[in-house]
């Protein structure tokens, strides 16, 4: 399930591609199967792990095009291990409400960039994530949770802020958003709620089965109540010639 549009996101095979707080690993996947050079970077040894799995799994089973490679490490936002202008494009999905200092990351993700690369940002959507709020402490008090919302103006704002310029915007995800606030309703834990549990089938026959008919009912209610909002941005290029060649440890990427 991916919440970046790779049509507005679009990559080149040998793009050197970061996935920063990768957690499961979905996008930093898709990269690889799109022939990039994949960093996925994440605070929790045990998703490290479990990416770094898959990645072998992947290029085992003849999943990715040659030229393709991928590595996962542990990591820490704030102070990323690559030099300046290391990568293509960047992708911090489902990543920023959870570190108190937002700016921070952004800086970090504007100096590892090159000029003229791409970031895609996503966050859960203010509405639907006010609702789920609302209904359970439970849902955001926790270690590591949740601990601002955003407002699309609010990020934006933070992304231009930061020296990069926002291309476009979109919602994703609207089939999911009763879902969680089931699990509000009932508590964030209790996996065995009858309502919990047929919407945990419909979603995931959903993902496996790809119905037009649920396909396009995400598509129209995305703009109403999708759960996260997604924005694209670049960085822009020097004045007075082509970008430099990243240089140094990037590489470890190939």
């Amino acid at each position: 399930m991916l919440t970046v549009d790779f049509t507005r996101f679009p990559l080149a095979a040998g793009d050197r591609v970061l996935d920063l707080g990768c957690g499961g690993g979905r996008h930093a996947f898709e990269c690889y199967r799109r022939g990039a050079r994949v960093v996925a970077l994440d605070r929790n040894p045990d998703e490290v792990r479990e990416v770094a799995g898959w990645f072998v799994a992947m290029r085992d089973a003849g999943e990715v095009p040659a030229g393709a490679s991928a590595v996962a490490m542990e990591g820490d936002a704030l102070h990323l291990p690559f030099p300046d202008a290391s990568f293509d494009a960047v992708i911090v999905s489902e990543v920023m409400e959870h570190i108190p200092d937002d700016k921070g990351v952004l800086a970090e993700v504007v100096r590892i960039l090159r000029p003229g690369g791409r970031v895609a940002v996503t966050v859960p959507r203010y509405g639907p994530e006010r609702v789920c709020w609302a209904l359970s402490d439970a849902y955001h008090e926790v270690e590591g949770g949740h601990i601002r919302i955003y407002r699309a103006d609010e990020l934006l704002e933070r992304i231009r802020e930061s020296g990069l310029a926002p291309y476009g915007t979109h919602h994703a995800h609207a089939l999911h958003v009763p879902y969680w606030w089931l699990k509000c309703a009932v508590g964030v834990d209790n996996e065995q709620a009858l309502p919990v549990r047929l919407y945990h089938k419909l979603l995931v026959w959903d993902i496996v089965k790809k119905p037009l008919a649920t396909k396009l009912a995400e598509q129209a209610l995305n703009p109403v109540i999708g759960k996260s909002f997604v924005a694209y941005a670049t960085k822009p290029r020097l004045p007075d010639g082509p970008s430099p060649e990243p240089a140094g440890t990037a590489d470890a990427a190939r």
